[in-house]
């Protein structure tokens, strides 16, 4: 008996260290920074070097391939990467600007399916604005005005947050509705200024519309085609029912 639970505790540690750490829990890390609006900043540098470096490029968007791939599907890494294979400079950069749009509409709308969450909805509007911040310079070459109302309409989400305060102090009522005139705005924006069909998983490019639309729990790490993030788990499964079997066997014995 006391083999078994030396077996079961070791089993537990091995999968427990098996498992990504995304699949225990996510982690919202720095609010004030990005990791792909990072990703995009350095690529961009590298890319704007005489010549390009395209190999340093593809480097970097390697450690943020698998979370656009998790949260905006397989399309827009297949996009970008093509883009560096043919050395187009002009694409990879136009490509990942696409990319930094819809990684802030993926944190405005997850900021809008957990409004109530005042904490978690603050660090994600953060994250959405450092994105906002890499794509500014762009936006801001183009439409210096429309740079502003942007500026101003993350400020108005912030606001729409409220603030339940310390102990009932500086508490300041949230508002929804507000938060989504907002989200609609930025999104509707960036949306036109940087020629995307949609802001949906599966439309990333412009032939991308006259595909299936990707189910929308593809977004989310606990996607089941994601087997990947299951296997430690169906092992652990296993493993338990081998032990259990072995243990009825020969007690019967």
């Amino acid at each position: 008996m006391k083999a078994m639970r030396l077996f079961f505790c070791l089993l537990l540690i091995f999968i427990l260290n098996c498992i990504p750490d995304h699949v225990l829990a996510y982690s919202y890390g720095d609010p004030n920074q990005e990791k792909i609006a990072e990703a995009y900043k350095q690529m961009a540098e590298k890319l704007n070097q005489e010549p390009p470096n395209f190999s340093e490029a593809k480097t970097i968007f390697e450690t943020v391939k698998e979370e656009i791939e998790m949260h905006m599907g397989e399309e827009p890494v297949e996009t970008v990467l093509a883009d560096i294979k043919k050395k187009d400079k002009e694409a990879t950069i136009k490509d990942m600007k696409k990319v930094l749009v819809l990684n802030i509409a993926r944190r405005l709308e997850n900021i809008e399916e957990n409004f109530d969450q005042y904490e978690t909805s603050k660090r994600l509007l953060a994250k959405a604005f450092a994105t906002y911040e890499a794509l500014s310079p762009a936006v801001q070459s183009q439409d210096a005005e429309l740079d502003q109302r942007l500026r101003d309409e993350f400020n108005k989400a912030l606001q729409s947050l409220g603030n339940p305060g310390l102990f009932g102090v500086g508490q300041k009522q949230s508002n929804v509705e507000q938060f989504k005139k907002s989200e609609q705005t930025i999104l509707s924006s960036l949306q036109k200024q940087f020629a995307l069909k949609s802001l949906k998983v599966g439309h990333f490019s412009e032939n991308a519309t006259e595909k299936k639309e990707t189910a929308s729990s593809q977004n989310e790490w606990t996607d089941l085609s994601k087997v990947k993030n299951w296997l430690p788990l169906l092992v652990l499964v296993a493993a338990i029912v081998a032990v259990v079997i072995y243990a009825v066997r020969r007690k019967r014995n």
